[in-house]
């Protein structure tokens, strides 16, 4: 059985709702502007969401996540009892990651919306949240027959608690330091039902792999990791990358992330592309950990409907400071 992406929703600094914020990626619009956070005398720099009456802690996350879960549930065709809501969260090694995050968020969404499906559950494994809740998804709808499933993201890198620990590590773009990220905030989600045929985003493939080397390793790179996971979702697709027409990715600004992604491609591709498009909405909404899975299939799902995307097969990968990489495989098909 064949999964498609209905529908999405998205809370970010550049928009607040799926087609604001796609269309500001498209355009390369950004938000970054100086945070309330100093360190050394500097202002941090950041990619703040412009939320009328901004909170902290998880009621900031969940005043996010709720218009992003809302603007999804709006084009479902069943209710909201009947749809299991896979939550992705940061890791809990994640510096500044808020104490019982994943209790407190569910107790708060269910205030604020009410239940969804007992097999709702969260993934924790931060920027590759996505794709392992792609494959819960695709596990849910196949074997327990429920309608559709509702993946989301949220998270936050501006705390104090994080943006500390990462200036320490030299991982923050800084007016000293060329090689960082800036750090965002951000909520996404995506519909997922089974395919009905005619024009619909599919779920091709999906990998997942472990990479020795890690940016703040002494293991050489070489890419192997992303390159298995490449593998591995051509493998569950029945595809090779020759049917991918370009990449979206969670790449945000910092060098090591940017050589791993060439090597791999270097070490899985054979058929040589005139033009390979490398979209990374980071640089937009800046570094939103998390959200980045359900982010860019939002992005892929706006560029297929609206027709600018490169091609038909896009290429999705993520890639943690632990050593977790996950590949997804999208194919537009049109109807």
């Amino acid at each position: 059985m064949n999964l498609a992406i209905l529908a999405s929703g998205m809370t970010t600094g550049v928009g607040l709702s799926a087609p604001a914020a796609c269309a500001a990626i498209r355009c390369g619009v950004t938000s970054v502007v100086e945070t309330k956070f100093m360190i050394r005398g500097q202002w941090v720099m950041g990619c703040m969401v412009p939320l009328a009456n901004p909170r902290r802690g998880v009621a900031k996350l969940v005043q996010m996540l709720v218009p992003a879960l809302r603007e999804c549930l709006a084009a479902a065709s069943a209710k909201q009892a009947q749809i299991p809501l896979v939550l992705c969260l940061s890791e809990a090694e994640r510096p500044g990651r808020l104490d019982d995050l994943d209790e407190e968020i569910l107790n708060a969404l269910r205030a604020e919306l009410g239940e969804f499906h007992p097999s709702s559950a969260i993934v924790a494994k931060g920027k590759v949240s996505g794709a392992h809740a792609l494959q819960m998804a695709r596990n849910l709808i196949q074997n327990e027959r429920v309608p559709c499933v509702l993946i989301a993201g949220v998270d936050s890198y501006l705390t104090a608690a994080t943006i500390e620990a990462y200036f320490a590590k030299r991982r923050l773009l800084t007016e000293d330091n060329s090689d960082g990220f800036i750090p965002g905030e951000a909520a996404a989600a995506v519909l997922l039902g089974p395919s009905k045929g005619g024009a619909e985003m599919l779920i091709r493939g999906i990998g997942f792999a472990q990479e020795k080397s890690v940016i703040d390793g002494d293991e050489p790179l070489r890419g192997d990791g992303m390159a298995q996971a490449f593998r591995a979702a051509c493998t569950d697709g029945g595809c090779t990358l020759d049917e991918v027409d370009y990449r979206l990715t969670d790449l945000n600004g910092e060098q090591f992330y940017f050589k791993e992604a060439a090597l791999a491609i270097a070490r899985t591709i054979r058929k040589v592309k005139p033009v390979f498009d490398l979209w990374h909405p980071v640089d937009c909404v800046g570094e939103i950990g998390a959200a980045i899975g359900p982010c860019v299939f939002a992005v892929a799902l706006a560029a297929a409907r609206k027709n600018y995307a490169p091609g038909r097969g896009v290429l999705c990968h993520f890639a943690n400071d632990d050593g977790q990489r996950a590949a997804v495989i999208l194919q537009d098909r049109k109807g």
